[in-house]
């Protein structure tokens, strides 16, 4: 299977914005990428969802059951809304279903929730599913104060399960500066050895956002 497992050190650093950029860049670059969500919470009726936007981004043609097996209205980590709803996610299902939807494209595109260890199943976490995959991860993470522990800690557990780490994309999330910024990537960089692709201002402009993320991204990331 050809494509990127995308990461994130914690909920809420954009993790889906940079996963629609690669995707539509990628696909506006002239190469088929589809796009994965395994398992998603917090899905509020009449909003799109991050599955959602990763379809769209994708071309809008897959059915959306591929795109994203298992939805959720709470907003919890979804091996804990699997259970509260009764329902047991299959990580053989969701490596089964990754590969139906890699046969339709060149290349996938498959977005976890939260971070590497956020849990799946009662025994398995997202890095058991990236390990099942067997994809290179790229890590999206804040650009600010507290990254770079964030961040050697998540690409630590790739290494320690035999991922090939991509690459770090600093995103900011918010408007809000600390002295930190300037320094992270380099910090970062040193501690671990891996590269920051990226490292993603804040836009106020919601509309500007994506085609910002594709250009930021063009050629940084390879599937």
């Amino acid at each position: 299977m050809r494509g990127l497992f995308v990461t994130a050190t914690d909920t809420g650093v954009g993790k889906t914005e940079v996963a629609c950029a690669l995707v539509s860049g990628a696909r506006a670059a002239g190469l088929d990428v589809g796009a994965m969500k395994p398992a998603q919470s917090g899905v509020t009726p009449g909003q799109p969802s991050d599955a959602e936007r990763l379809r769209e981004a994708a071309g809008g043609a897959d059915p959306l059951e591929l795109v994203c097996p298992y939805r959720f209205e709470p907003p919890l980590a979804p091996g804990v809304a699997a259970r509260l709803a009764g329902v047991e996610i299959s990580l053989p299902r969701l490596v089964e279903v990754a590969r139906a939807l890699a046969s339709r494209h060149a290349a996938l595109v498959v977005e976890g929730a939260g971070g590497l260890l956020v849990p799946l199943t009662p025994s398995q976490t997202y890095a058991d599913l990236a390990v099942a995959l067997g994809l290179p991860v790229l890590v999206v993470a804040r650009a600010g104060l507290g990254t770079v522990n964030h961040a050697a800690l998540t690409v630590e557990a790739l290494r320690a399960r035999g991922l090939t780490v991509a690459g770090l994309v600093l995103n900011r999330t918010g408007p809000d500066d600390d002295p930190s910024v300037p320094y992270n990537a380099a910090e970062i960089e040193r501690l671990t050895g891996a590269r920051v692709l990226a490292s993603l201002p804040y836009l106020r402009d919601i509309a500007s956002r994506g085609p910002f993320l594709r250009s930021a991204l063009a050629g940084k990331v390879h599937f």
